[in-house]
């Protein structure tokens, strides 16, 4: 059934209330310049005191912040049609919807659509409980023990189903605000507002109901998107002490979008950057898989670089970046970023690559940067991983090539003349040299050698390199298979 098809089913209203509702605002004009509906919001429904993130007894926080302007608009006037939704996600949205549910879709998939992106997936947002969800679809998980949500399975798609009954009760539990002023408002409005509040930025606080065709924005998103901003829904220090993986996603998704920080939000970036450390090794892990793998590693590592993360996530590659003298700010290029750029050119945030094609590249660039190559060498290596490690073939096409190499980048040799068995005795050890490097990036001794190699590195006695640890953080098939010896 086509989304479209649902607009006739009548649906009935499935908001769980689990505390009284707040009073707020119900006054409703339409605006026929912007052809959406104004929703006047409280003077002050929210207050965060930003300068020290004081408490009052109850643990709730408050400051002078003014509400932004609730904003319903169509999304017909964004440019968003139903035919942009994935068909898996829209299978998931009728069923629900068909049962009489409420359906939103919600996050940075809303994002993407308006600014005409294709989404990483598509979140899904409703008023069935989980265990509806689950009745709904005959392969479906409910998984996630401290905010537990949905996965439907639909052919080899995960859809992501979270419950606003769910959303609630971890509000209710985790929540930091304190509400004042509050008039009488719309039961759903203040359902879907109070959702928005527990989202980590406000461009990714947009709710989309497909059937009604509108876009809700409470939180002043659309204006942030026009503005190419990333700002935080609450405080930024108060959020990211809150979930120290926000400052990680804040870094993904300006890079991946091309956005800027707000002032706060990069002051807080910085002065809390070593807190990242207490994440759980995997978070770190999928973080930085999701900066990297999906199109935009280079601008990513420009970001971490310049907000004094890099060296604590990838502190070789950080001691790299000091080596070259590259600046914090620094618009040049190195290899390194070269090599992401170029990849980056083949990926998108739906067509990302595995995760071993990253791991293998800092490899391959720190074999590299320790033992400068011939450009024919690099090349045949190159072409070798290519095509499956055929090292006779790789190396004819090598031989072939007449395009002069980049001098800009210190770990190219000019050109040696090699014959044939030399070149492919240099290919057989950059291939030995790149496993051994492999080998030394997840080794904390060689992690700790590497910068102590550059007094000007960035070092903390606090900075314990995550990626690296007595065992290797990456399973086995990660590992790139730079065994040439069975190629030739």
């Amino acid at each position: 059934m086509a989304i479209s098809a649902g607009l006739g089913l009548a649906s009935r209203s499935h908001f769980p209330l689990r505390s009284p509702l707040l009073q707020c605002v119900r006054k409703v004009r339409i605006s026929s310049v912007a052809a959406f509906e104004t929703i006047d919001e409280p003077e002050s429904l929210l207050n965060v005191n930003n300068d020290h993130d004081l408490a009052n007894s109850r643990g709730r926080v408050e400051c002078d912040c003014k509400a932004p302007e609730w904003k319903r608009l169509s999304s017909e006037e964004l440019g968003i049609s139903n035919s942009m939704i994935a068909k898996p996600t829209r299978k998931v949205l009728n069923g629900l919807k068909k049962r009489g549910f409420e359906v939103y879709l919600v996050g940075g998939c809303v994002r993407d659509l308006i600014l005409k992106r294709t989404p990483k997936d598509f979140d899904i947002l409703t008023s069935a409980e989980l265990k509806e969800v689950m009745r709904s679809f005959s392969r479906c998980d409910i998984v996630g023990r401290k905010f537990p949500i949905c996965h439907v399975h639909i052919e080899d798609t995960v859809v992501e189903v979270s419950s606003f009954s769910t959303c609630a009760r971890k509000y209710d539990r985790d929540s930091s605000f304190a509400f004042e002023s509050h008039i009488d408002c719309d039961e759903k409005d203040y359902i879907r507002w109070r959702n928005c509040l527990q989202r980590d930025f406000t461009i990714n606080g947009l709710m989309f109901d497909p059937y009604a065709n509108l876009i809700y924005d409470y939180m002043g998103g659309l204006e942030d998107i026009r503005k190419a901003k990333v700002r935080t829904m609450i405080g930024a220090n108060l959020s990211f002490q809150e979930d120290r993986a926000r400052i990680l996603r804040a870094v993904r998704v300006a890079a991946r979008l091309g956005f800027r920080f707000t002032r706060e939000i990069a002051h807080s970036i910085k002065n809390l950057s070593c807190s990242i450390l207490r994440l759980d090794k995997g978070r770190i892990l999928l973080e930085m898989n999701y900066m990297l793998a999906y199109g935009s590693a280079e601008s990513s590592l420009r970001l971490l670089w310049k907000f004094g993360l890099l060296e604590i996530l990838l502190p070789i590659q950080a001691a790299y970046f000091v080596q070259q003298g590259f600046r914090r700010r620094d618009k040049r290029s190195n290899m390194l970023l070269s090599l992401f750029s170029n990849m980056d050119k083949l990926l998108a945030p739906d067509r990302p690559c595995h995760s071993s094609l990253w791991v293998g590249i800092l490899a391959f660039h720190k074999a590299l940067s320790v033992q400068p190559r011939d450009p024919l060498v690099v090349a045949a290596f190159s072409l070798a991983v290519h095509n499956g490690g055929h090292m006779l073939e790789a190396l004819n096409i090598a031989r072939r090539i007449s395009t002069p190499h980049d001098t800009r980048f210190h770990e190219l040799l000019e050109p040696q003349n090699l014959d044939f068995d030399a070149l492919r005795d240099e290919v057989m050890n950059l291939a030995a040299s790149v496993k051994c490097e492999m080998t030394n990036m997840t080794d904390e001794y060689f992690v700790s050698q590497a910068m102590s190699m550059y007094r000007k590195a960035p070092f903390s006695d606090m900075v314990r390199p995550q990626i690296c640890s007595s065992t290797p953080p990456f399973p086995s098939y990660f590992y790139p298979a730079f065994d040439l010896q069975i190629w030739s």
